[in-house]
């Protein structure tokens, strides 16, 4: 991943959110519910930015290794909500902790329910950033 700049994390977290409802809308619930996830973490990678007052998100270089993660918890602890969590977002966050980027290895089928929960959860999420 090459570095970005603040608004194209949050461009690109708002285009992978539109991308999960197209395929929603076409019964593609396993590919819904993957494209929540990388929308979530690029929007907290837009937050961690805002948080440190970086022009970009770095991916590379050694100093800055562990902003290199998929997980979510320490995604959240880096974009400073973490101590918001319970009285912000608690709900959406239940519903987003269910993401891993490892399903994308997994045969379990996500229920249209499930999925819809997720889409909300995302939109809720980054409309909090």
């Amino acid at each position: 991943m090459k570095n970005l700049i603040p608004s194209e994390l949050f461009a690109l977290a708002q285009e992978r959110l539109e991308d999960a409802r197209a395929l929603f809308e076409k019964n593609r619930f396993e590919g819904a519910f993957y494209l929540c996830g990388y929308a979530v973490e690029m929007g907290l990678k837009y937050k961690t930015c805002k948080t440190l007052d970086w022009d970009e998100y770095y991916s590379e270089g050694q100093e800055y290794r562990s902003f290199k993660t998929h997980k979510f918890d320490e995604l959240l602890r880096f974009s400073g909500m973490e101590k918001q969590k319970n009285s912000l977002f608690m709900a959406e966050w239940l519903v987003i902790t269910k993401w891993d980027p490892e399903i994308r290895y997994s045969s379990k089928k996500q229920s249209p329910e499930d999925v819809k929960l997720m889409i909300d959860a995302t939109a809720s999420l980054l409309g909090k950033l």
